[in-house]
């Protein structure tokens, strides 16, 4: 699969209210100060924890990994360039290990090494927070090609927790909401960029006609909710 880049490049997941509301939701689960150590693991341009930089100031910047350097990663973090279960044999330990909207690129049973791997990484009391899209009745505006890519992936995510469940045992469940309100010449741009994994294999053509559809099908002005699942493991 081609490498995603354009999932949080000025989209509605790059914005200001966006990342303002997903730590909020952070700071419910986890009670940061300045010693926290944080890791992000598939981290893009690392809006999140760049955000959580600024507001807290910790001692140890937040590190985030990709195998996509974005060359507008933010600069107040510690970015690297690097396999998640590569960097993760290095048994450095974290308060937070944040994995979003990252499983569905790991097979099963590298997906089995990084939950072990992560596990392993927590400091005492540590916690592993992963999000991955709701799978059930999921709002996300598709043309009929997207969805039925979209399904597939997720009937996968369903697996995948099951994975993260029979690893972790102890884990529970949340869901992060943001509602979205974005202009369908805007949402259109992303189509085209190919902002979600679903779209990164469509020909052209399939991109194109799927365009014409999202034209017909929506408003103006395209509102849902973007619902996150999120799984919390506490060490």
């Amino acid at each position: 699969m081609k490498n995603l880049k354009n999932w949080d490049n000025k989209t509605w997941l790059s914005s200001k209210s966006y990342i303002s509301k997903f730590n909020k939701f952070l700071k419910k689960k986890i009670n940061f100060n300045k010693n926290s150590k944080i890791l992000d693991i598939g981290c893009g341009r690392a809006n999140i924890i760049s955000a959580l930089q600024k507001k807290y100031k910790f001692r140890n910047k937040p590190i985030g990994i990709d195998i996509v350097a974005n060359k507008d990663v933010k600069k107040n973090i510690i970015f690297k360039r690097v396999d998640a279960l590569k960097y993760l044999d290095k048994q450095k330990k974290y308060d937070l290990i944040l994995i979003k909207q990252t499983i569905h690129f790991f097979s099963k049973s590298n997906l089995n090494r990084l939950i072990n791997l992560a596990q392993k990484s927590l400091n005492n009391k540590g916690k592993i927070l992963i999000f991955s899209l709701k799978t059930n009745d999921n709002k996300i505006p598709c043309f009929k090609k997207m969805r039925k890519n979209l399904e597939k992936s997720l009937k996968r995510d369903e697996v995948l927790f099951k994975i993260i469940k029979k690893n972790l045992k102890e884990i529970s469940y949340t869901n992060f909401n943001f509602k979205v309100n974005i202009s369908k010449q805007k949402y259109i741009r992303m189509i085209r960029e190919r902002y979600i994994s679903c779209l990164l294999n469509m020909s052209n053509k399939e991109i194109n006609l799927g365009i014409s559809e999202i034209k017909l099908k929506y408003k103006n002005q395209i509102k849902f909710t973007d619902t996150l699942k999120c799984i919390s493991y506490r060490k």
